[in-house]
């Protein structure tokens, strides 16, 4: 919260604060729930978007999908989709890191290179 509070977040776009901690949330549940490791947890600010990264020991990465009616989880990365500006995962050896990012309010989005689909977020690939 003290990393938000040092960019005036929480007073200028509170929305965008509780969309990040609901991202750290729902990121940091998958690393253990679906990983079964443990979470690393990164914030860096490059000047034009907040990175909220997660790494985990799991090197599959994840595979959004639609959770049926009844099914009481399946949707972690669809809230991320929807709260975030973007988000990415990348595989290395050992395991993977999602991040997210996120935009202070008025500000275009500098990295327009998003999926074809549109779907706001880049198509997860692996790196060696």
């Amino acid at each position: 919260m003290e990393h938000l509070e040092s960019l005036n977040w929480t007073e200028d776009a509170p929305d965008v604060v509780h969309s990040v901690l609901l991202t750290v949330s729902e990121l940091v549940t998958n690393a253990h729930v679906h990983a079964h490791s443990s979470a690393q947890l990164v914030l860096t600010w490059d000047g034009q978007c907040l990175h909220v990264s997660v790494a985990d020991s799991d090197p599959g990465l994840p595979a959004p999908g639609e959770a049926s009616e009844g099914a009481v989880s399946g949707r972690g990365l669809a809230i991320v989709d929807a709260l975030a500006d973007r988000w990415d995962a990348h595989a290395f050896h050992g395991g993977k890191t999602i991040t997210a990012c996120f935009h202070p309010p008025g500000r275009p989005d500098p990295h327009p290179d998003t999926d074809p689909a549109g779907s706001g977020h880049l198509r997860p690939h692996t790196s060696g």
